[in-house]
């Protein structure tokens, strides 16, 4: 922008500080919700750790290309909401695909988690994710379990789940558990032979 007001100048500043302090942040299309469905919609949001907000696109835009997240730029077309999410991304999602099931004229077109770009599948697919403490002791639980009891687990989570661990462990910085190394395996003792010893009786 040359010469940009001071007003817009403070608008994008908001929205990378609202982009770069949030866990997350879905983008969604509101066309044709009333003010009264987009304030039932905040209050829901709110209730679940988002906040619902709108800017122009022109605005947002900039935002998003100072933090390099160009690839977000394609999502701001048409009019467009974001979700700023503050703590766990899944019950904002979850809000989202809820209130769209009902009103469709909402639509979620994607968004970012962490440095993650999310599709409008990915954020369809974080919907379907158990929250993040019941799927954190839903995998300590079958991690204390026998195996058995693990792989069922397992198969009864979502088939998401790898996508959702990988955002969790994202979001918490932590890392894999590091494979074991062939330095640090105990080698395997072979038995050797003893070799048969000749006793020599002396002659009398």
């Amino acid at each position: 922008m040359d010469n940009p007001r001071p007003a817009k100048v403070a608008v994008v500043d908001e929205v990378r500080e609202r982009l770069s302090s949030a866990n997350g942040v879905i983008l969604t299309e509101y066309r044709g919700l009333t003010v009264s469905e987009l304030a039932a919609l905040r209050r829901t949001l709110r209730d679940a750790g988002g906040e619902y907000k709108v800017y122009k696109n022109t605005l947002a835009r900039l935002a998003v290309r100072e933090l390099g997240l160009v690839e977000l730029e394609a999502l701001l077309e048409g009019p467009t909401a974001m979700a700023f999410v503050r703590d766990d991304v899944v019950p904002v999602a979850r809000a989202l695909r809820d209130y769209g099931r009902t009103n469709p004229n909402l639509v979620m077109k994607g968004g970012v988690l962490g440095a993650r770009i999310l599709t409008a599948a990915d954020a369809g697919a974080i919907a379907e994710l158990p929250a993040r403490d019941v799927l954190l002791a839903r995998v300590a639980g079958g991690l204390a379990a026998p195996l058995q009891q693990l792989a069922g687990l397992l198969q009864a989570l979502p088939r998401n789940l790898a996508y959702g661990l990988k955002a969790l462990i994202d979001h918490r910085g932590g890392e894999p558990v590091p494979e074991a190394s062939p330095e640090t395996e105990t080698p395997t003792e072979t038995p050797t032979e003893t070799p048969t010893e000749t006793v020599t009786q002396e002659e009398q």
